[in-house]
């Protein structure tokens, strides 16, 4: 682990193994921290923010780190990639291609964002002095970042961050810590100890330290829906701000006018990437009932195609599930869905040709009724529900029937129609004949029980500050003329 400025094994000396999810075996060794180690980061954390060591340097140097991790990032792509495919199970041309290259955009985004920390206002409002707008960094930040893109959000978290002046303490997944420290090593050769630290363990004893310690002063976690609301709860021991990004389950909804070929062709690119351990995965398809059985018949067409093996091969679409736990998780999920009477199109079983791993094939379920458990809850694995719609209000109130909110889809050639379903649905993002497209610039983000607050963009750079007012009087005065409320006597 990473603590003021030094690498240092856990205090209690124990560790554990990090298991590669394509062939089960053992690949690397972890420090198991606890309470005392989040302790000891955060320490280190607060004595650097109260410092000024880093919060105190002008914009441009904070910039400067971030384009310089960028630079250095870019050139450690293989290698990073490489490790990121052993670590997650991700396949090597998703991480090499999409991962690392969004996340080198992120970093410069960010840097460019540090530059542009402004107040909104300098100006006269009562006649007798300036008042100014600053923005200042909040203090303290603990970034807590999933497993299915350990690279990806926990930069959405530290970078603006940095750049905005606080301090951070990292606790990475506990099933990949491998390729964040990778890149920590990188970062802390250009940054002063103490401004970023990172500590291992699992959540009920680092993340717990960190939600509750009041040295902390904010939370930014993506994860579940349980352990974010297990957050709100420690976090209110000193009131401290927290981010929350809760999960999904997005509706892909196709009407009657969509381009069958380009949705069915997005479908399986949304619904299985990252072996559909995405919060965004198109998990609930639902088809417009004049085009449906031309859809299913297309989507099973172009499923049964994935080729699902080895991630470090460059020809493989889909790796294993992060673990065997997940893998006994999804298997669930399918014995539900056919218990509950939805009818198995394609997949649903292990693959027959691979013996190592929590490999599972891509699985499409038919005749899905709305309140079946695969069509209501987020299940994190290759596993997408088809239902079908006659009407608009019935796709958009069947979409926005789950307690989820982060992000959806419509497609369609009406520009009318889709932005008219595109209003009502009650998600943070919603694409137009898209799914998944992020950008540095454009906030992600859910409503409902997906959370609260953004990654990305401007948004979620100023979520990282804290605005203050300053007023100056212009006046000279001794005795201001509001102050015969006080003295009783009103000066002419």
């Amino acid at each position: 682990m990473l603590i003021d400025g030094e690498w240092t094994d856990a205090k209690s000396g124990k560790t554990y193994d990090i298991v590669n999810p394509a062939t089960e075996e053992v690949f690397a060794q972890a420090p198991l921290g606890g309470a005392e180690d989040a302790k000891a980061a955060i320490d280190a954390a607060r004595r650097a923010y109260d410092s000024g060591i880093w919060s105190e340097k002008a914009p441009a140097e904070r910039a400067s780190f971030l384009w310089k991790l960028a630079d250095i990032v870019e050139k450690d792509t293989d290698r990073l990639a490489r490790l990121l495919s052993i670590d997650v199970g991700k396949t090597i041309k998703y991480a090499k291609y999409s991962d690392i290259p969004f996340i080198v955009d992120n970093l410069r985004f960010f840097a460019g964002a540090a530059r542009m920390l402004d107040g909104k206002s300098a100006s006269e409002y009562t006649g007798m002095g300036t008042s100014m707008i600053r923005r200042e960094p909040i203090g303290v930040v603990a970034a807590i970042a999933p497993w299915n893109y350990p690279l990806y959000i926990e930069t959405w978290k530290f970078a603006p961050a940095l750049a905005a002046g606080n301090t951070v303490v990292i606790k990475p997944a506990s099933y990949t810590p491998v390729v964040i420290m990778e890149m920590v090593k990188h970062a802390m050769k250009l940054l002063p100890k103490g401004v970023l630290n990172v500590v291992i363990g699992p959540g009920e004893t680092v993340g717990t330290e960190l939600a509750s310690n009041e040295k902390v002063d904010k939370v930014a976690f993506t994860g579940d829906i349980s352990t974010g609301k297990r957050i709100m709860q420690l976090a209110s021991k000193n009131v401290k701000r927290i981010e929350l990004e809760l999960g999904g389950k997005a509706p892909f909804i196709v009407l009657r006018d969509a381009d069958i070929d380009a949705a069915t062709e997005a479908a399986v690119v949304g619904g299985f990437w990252n072996t559909a351990q995405d919060c965004t995965a198109a998990t609930r398809i639902y088809v417009h009932k004049s085009i449906y059985q031309r859809f299913i018949k297309a989507l099973v067409s172009k499923t049964k195609k994935i080729r699902v093996g080895n991630p470090l091969d460059e020809k493989t679409d889909m790796g294993p599930l992060i673990s065997k736990s997940q893998l006994e998780r999804v298997e669930g999920y399918v014995k539900s869905g056919v218990s509950q009477g939805a009818r198995l199109q394609v997949g649903g079983r292990m693959p027959r040709n691979l013996k190592k791993g929590y490999f599972f094939e891509p699985t499409i379920f038919t005749d899905v009724e709305q309140d079946m458990k695969i069509c209501q809850e987020e299940i994190f694995g290759p596993l997408l529900s088809v239902l079908e719609f006659s009407t608009e209000e019935e796709a958009i109130e069947k979409s926005n029937d789950v307690i989820y909110g982060l992000a959806a889809s419509v497609w369609g050639k009406d520009i009318t129609a889709t932005m008219r379903v595109a209003r009502k649905l009650q998600f943070g993002t919603v694409w137009i004949n898209e799914h998944g497209m992020l950008a540095s610039e454009m906030p992600h983000g859910g409503f409902k029980q997906s959370g609260f607050g953004k990654d990305l963009s401007i948004y979620s750079f100023d979520d990282y500050t804290k605005i203050k007012h300053i007023y100056l009087d212009n006046t000279g005065l001794v005795r201001k003329p509001w102050y015969w409320v006080v003295y009783g006597k009103k000066d002419k």
